[in-house]
């Protein structure tokens, strides 16, 4: 309005001038006259020309700094802001309203962009896998994990009909089936898929666009150990119901004998009462063995760790079983080097248990007349110094197909169950891999059915 003002101003001014021209020199024809309106119209319409000029910029340019700012805010960069608009007309007010709702549009994106990062932060966190799909089955995103998932899964050839159909179909095939009933239903579901030798838990839940279902989300778990822990736990109840029940059964068969006079000689008194006493010791190797296996694998392992001399420890084990060879007229024998043989923050005490245990299997499975052998030598590698034992027998062997599962709790290759009277608990090799591998040492075995067995124990000398 103040431009306004300004042009009706000059214009008037312009005009008072010409009227006191006109008043002053009287033209002195109409030649005169017609020349001075000439140039006042020129001079008019320049004056208007150039105000009008300067108006229109004046009114366009705060129209400009809007459509810059707009395209600058369109291309990504919501800092832009309309500036150098002083006027408090239409065009100013209008110049405010966008600066203001610029500010509320980037706090908005930075607030969205903060609760992204969020997101993205616990998903690359998550040990899970997280995978989204859309509703054809491409995959739109997945975390580290998910990714791993996918990477694995794409390796396998799966044998099936509906890639050839849909190549670009991504969804893998063990969530094939469950992400079409979550797209059909609409609803939440769970499942165990597995694969090969893994088991997965899978969460699948729809995706939603307003009413629309836009694609599925699923969160995988790798619960192969917990499955596999699951079924040991399982085997080792039953395994314990098992070995516990065949010698209650015959206390309590034996003793109700006892009990009802039915033994007619004291011979056969006495033969019940040996086999009451044999299976109650039984019992007791069973649970301390048990006891002693939980402790192991708790890390609860109390552990004497002393400089030993391991020559004297193979003497007292030899010594100790040479009796029991003469009664079961097995040949005993031993082989050490004559240099010392010393191992540091070892236990002497859990070793000669070791030593123990695989003799005590050597015995029961070779049969008269045959060889059982200790050994024991020093070994230069490319890895250090190791002392290595070996305890072998030419008894019946171990079958390749059980050799992997022997070192597991209750594993027997005798798949019958035979039991003798001082038969094991089932436990013996189990305890012996815990305590090997408590002294840093390792356990092999090399078994040929019928031609024996070899266990092997490695331990290096320089011990921490």
């Amino acid at each position: 309005m103040t431009i306004i003002g300004l042009v009706a101003l000059i214009i008037s001014i312009l005009g008072l001038f010409l009227l006191n021209y006109i008043d002053v020199y009287h033209f002195r024809n109409s030649y005169d006259i017609k020349r001075l309106f000439i140039y006042t119209g020129i001079v008019g319409f320049s004056l208007t020309t150039i105000f009008a000029l300067f108006l229109f910029y004046k009114i366009t340019q705060p129209l400009r700094l809007l459509k810059k700012a707009a395209d600058t805010i369109r291309k990504g960069d919501y800092n832009a802001r309309v500036q150098n608009i002083r006027s408090s007309d239409e065009i100013g007010e209008l110049a405010q309203t966008f600066n203001h709702m610029a500010q509320e549009m980037q706090e908005t994106i930075q607030e969205v962009n903060h609760e992204k990062e969020h997101l993205s932060s616990i998903l690359r966190s998550m040990t899970d896998a997280v995978i989204t799909f859309d509703a054809d089955g491409k995959v739109l995103s997945a975390n580290p994990p998910g990714e791993g998932v996918l990477n694995d899964w794409n390796d396998i050839s799966w044998l099936e009909s509906r890639e050839e159909a849909n190549p670009s179909f991504q969804v893998p095939e063990p969530l094939y089936a469950l992400f079409q009933t979550v797209l059909e239903s609409r609803s939440d579901l769970s499942t165990k898929v597995h694969v090969q030798q893994g088991v997965y838990s899978v969460v699948m839940a729809p995706l939603y666009s307003s009413d629309t279902v836009r694609g599925a989300v699923a969160v995988l778990r790798n619960v192969t150990e917990e499955v596999k822990l699951e079924k040991l736990r399982k085997d080792f109840v039953a395994n314990v119901s098992h070995e516990i029940r065949t010698p209650l059964s015959m206390l309590q068969g034996y003793s109700e004998a006892l009990l009802d006079d039915i033994v007619s000689s004291p011979e056969e008194r006495r033969e019940l009462v040996q086999v009451i006493h044999d299976e109650s010791l039984r019992m007791g190797r069973l649970v301390k063995d048990l006891l002693d296996l939980a402790r192991m694998e708790a890390g609860h392992m109390g552990m004497k760790q002393d400089h030993i001399q391991l020559e004297q420890l193979l003497q007292r084990v030899y010594r100790k079983f040479s009796v029991l060879a003469k009664e079961r007229d097995l040949q005993l024998t031993m082989d050490i080097p004559e240099e010392p043989m010393d191992l540091k923050d070892a236990d002497e005490d859990r070793l000669e248990q070791v030593l123990t245990n695989l003799l005590d299997n050597a015995f029961r499975h070779t049969g008269p007349g045959l060889e059982v052998r200790l050994s024991a030598e020093h070994v230069q590698t490319e890895k250090g110094k190791f002392l290595v034992l070996k305890v072998a027998d030419k008894g019946q062997g171990i079958p390749s197909e059980d050799i992997p599962f022997i070192f597991e709790r209750f594993y027997k290759a005798d798949k019958a169950r035979k039991r003798e009277t001082n038969g094991g608990t089932g436990l013996g090799l189990a305890i012996v891999k815990n305590i090997v591998e408590a002294h840093h040492a390792t356990i092999s075995v090399h078994s040929m059915l019928g031609q024996g067995t070899t266990f092997t124990l490695t331990f290096p000398v320089e011990m921490n």
